[in-house]
């Protein structure tokens, strides 16, 4: 923090004892190094934030730490966007959307779900829907998606902070189960194959109308789980998996081929294979572990217009720069929501068109 103020170490930590004080200018630098409200200093104490949506992560069975400030500001930035749409969808006279919180998962088995999700993206997850690689398989489901009012967001950094990386470890995606604007967001730091995952997750979410923000670990909990076990039925289906899976090769090998196959990482494979007794749960938190320590964020670059998208939803995107355009509201307030530059906007509009 010294370094990152030009300040010395000794009047730093002599602000921290408080012993001594930063000048304004200071303070203000300290604030935005820190990435918190200048305000906040100016309170006898720090206020005491908690996401505010349902916290749903874990590890090993056990509720993880405090939320980093990366991904508080990643899910209210996401609920400003999400409350603007649900606001828009209301001036426009939208109806409620019928799927959201449609079953009750204490009643109904995984696969009925995974039944409610085809009929109403209207799509067939048969092998031939997973044509091409994994990107273009999770590119059908997002416009199949999004086809049907549910907004998908995508990203892996604050905003467009590439200092700010979103923390795999922290969480993998969230979910907004709401009946008029149903949102799902997508930790896109993840691996590709890994993002197919969280976004069946969290529609399985949506169906059961539960919103929380959720992590990669196998749950105990049982909303978790179930969520976990529509995903897996969703993107591996038991009957196929039975069939490829070859008991006279090795754990890692059947990973590895069934994860080609299915376009999903080897980690979903593996939560599978341990959802069928096919490996222990021992087994599947050694291979977590390893996979986890061995991923590395192959993000960066890539077309602004396109990232945009992805961050915004291309739903969204376009709900906010019709209404900008046709002067409903400022340049400056849709650059904000999308997080642009409003002399950008007219561009991304021809991008988007």
């Amino acid at each position: 923090m010294a370094k990152k103020l030009n300040t010395k170490l000794d009047r730093y930590l002599s602000w921290e004892d408080g012993k001594d004080q930063p000048t304004f200018k200071q303070a203000q630098k300290l604030a935005n190094v820190a990435h918190v409200p200048f305000g906040y200093f100016f309170l006898r104490e720090p206020p005491t934030e908690d996401l505010p949506i349902p916290d749903l992560r874990r590890v090993g069975g056990t509720p993880l730490g405090k939320p980093s400030p990366e991904l508080i500001e990643t899910v209210r930035s996401v609920m400003a966007k999400q409350e603007w749409f649900k606001d828009y969808l209301l001036e426009n006279g939208a109806e409620p959307l019928e799927f959201v919180g449609r079953f009750n998962f204490q009643e109904f088995e995984p696969s009925v779900i995974v039944e409610d999700i085809c009929s109403v993206l209207e799509i067939n997850n048969a092998p031939d829907f997973r044509k091409g690689d994994s990107d273009a398989y999770l590119s059908r489901l997002i416009k199949a998606c999004e086809e049907k009012r549910i907004l998908v967001m995508r990203s892996g950094i604050v905003g467009t902070n590439t200092h700010r990386k979103l923390n795999v470890s922290e969480f993998r995606g969230f979910a907004i189960a709401d009946r008029l604007a149903p949102l799902v967001f997508i930790n896109s730091a993840d691996a590709r194959t890994a993002r197919l995952f969280t976004l069946i997750h969290e529609l399985a979410h949506l169906w059961i109308g539960s919103s929380g923000v959720s992590s990669a670990e196998p749950d105990d909990q049982r909303e978790e789980a179930f969520c976990n076990q529509v995903a897996g039925e969703f993107l591996v289906p038991k009957d196929e998996f039975d069939e490829l899976w070859e008991d006279d090769v090795s754990m890692n090998t059947n990973f590895v081929n069934l994860s080609s196959y299915f376009h999903v990482s080897t980690l979903v494979v593996a939560r599978r294979a341990l959802q069928f007794s096919r490996i222990s749960k021992a087994s599947y938190q050694d291979f977590y572990k390893a996979e986890l320590e061995r991923f590395k964020n192959q993000g960066g670059g890539g077309n602004f217009y396109r990232n945009s998208t992805a961050r915004n939803s291309s739903v969204f995107a376009r709900a906010v720069i019709r209404e900008a355009l046709r002067s409903k509201m400022l340049l400056r307030d849709a650059g904000k929501l999308l997080d642009i530059s409003p002399s950008k906007i007219k561009d991304y509009y021809s991008e988007l068109s």
